[in-house]
């Protein structure tokens, strides 16, 4: 029996961050400050993501994706981030 505590990922697949942010600026100055705090080799992108079900532009969220081939980044710090913005984060 294994217990959870001494389990290891042995899963080669990077990890993706996505700060979810409720406006386009709020997700452009996330990015810019994720770039400048963690030294990101590659810049965030930036996607619009509708909400389901919903057809008005304003009921949309906008991602900050951080790609962590390496693992290499601080979850607790990037929750920071997110929410210094008013949005939150899911790790993929």
């Amino acid at each position: 029996m294994t217990s959870a505590s001494s389990y290891v990922s042995t899963s080669s697949e990077p990890l993706r961050h996505l700060l979810v942010l409720p406006d386009r600026d709020a997700a452009e100055e996330a990015a810019d400050e994720a770039g400048r705090r963690f030294g990101l080799d590659e810049d965030p992108q930036i996607v619009r993501e509708a909400l389901a079900g919903e057809d008005d532009a304003e009921d949309a969220q906008w991602l900050v994706v951080l790609e962590d081939p390496d693992g290499d980044l601080d979850v607790a710090a990037l929750r920071e981030l997110a929410d210094e913005y008013d949005g939150w984060l899911e790790v993929e």
